[in-house]
């Protein structure tokens, strides 16, 4: 079973929400809605998120100072960040954007398609983080119960053919954005994580 992600939608109007939760509803993902900084804040500290759709210009706690509190936390700064702004402030609003730890900056009224092609990327790099996470719980348990390996070959092999399956999907993702450096960031942080892994795999169990 294909497992769901969880997407953080963050606009002070409500108008706004609808239309995002509209734009990703095909994508059968797990949307949650906060009308504020301090509201997403709060809903980071509780959920696991893919990716968050941060809208700039709010009161109170704007778009800018939320993502900068995001990356503030060893909780949450991994989760990567989609600005979304209402008015076209600039280059020097969206430079503002990236400095903070965006990984896009988009401006109102966007394509619902690119918007949702983009996050369907993001939802990708999540499960596939996942899927890293549970193979090197599963790596953890092997070296716990046989410290020499030798008698877990099969187990060893199928953790082996995992991590060459999730390279391979992240290569396939990076030819999928051939022009957009902040997924390509993203996925290549990602891709730096399973080659750490299948170094220590290497190291542990030598191909004869």
């Amino acid at each position: 079973m294909i497992r769901q992600v969880k997407i953080l939608l963050v606009d002070d109007k409500d108008e706004s929400l609808v239309a995002l939760e509209a734009v990703l509803r095909p994508l059968q993902q797990q949307l949650f809605k906060a009308r504020s900084g301090q509201e997403a804040m709060k809903l980071m500290l509780r959920h696991d998120f893919a990716v968050v759709l941060l809208d700039v210009l709010m009161p109170g706690m704007d778009g800018f100072e939320t993502a900068a509190h995001i990356k503030r936390l060893d909780q949450t700064r991994d989760v990567p960040i989609i600005f979304l702004t209402g008015t076209d402030t600039g280059s020097g609003a969206a430079f503002r954007g990236y400095a903070v730890g965006a990984v896009d900056y988009i401006t109102k009224p966007f394509d619902p398609w690119v918007l949702r092609s983009k996050v369907a990327v993001f939802i990708d790099l999540s499960r596939k983080s996942h899927m890293l996470r549970e193979q090197a719980a599963l790596l953890r348990d092997l070296l716990r119960s046989d410290p020499d390996l030798a008698r877990n070959a099969q187990a060893l092999t199928t953790f082996a053919d995992r991590l060459t399956s999730v390279e391979d999907q992240l290569t396939a993702l990076t030819v999928a954005v051939p022009d957009d450096d902040g997924l390509r960031d993203a996925i290549k942080d990602l891709a730096d994580r399973v080659n750490a892994m299948q170094s220590a795999f290497d190291t542990l169990h030598p191909t004869p």
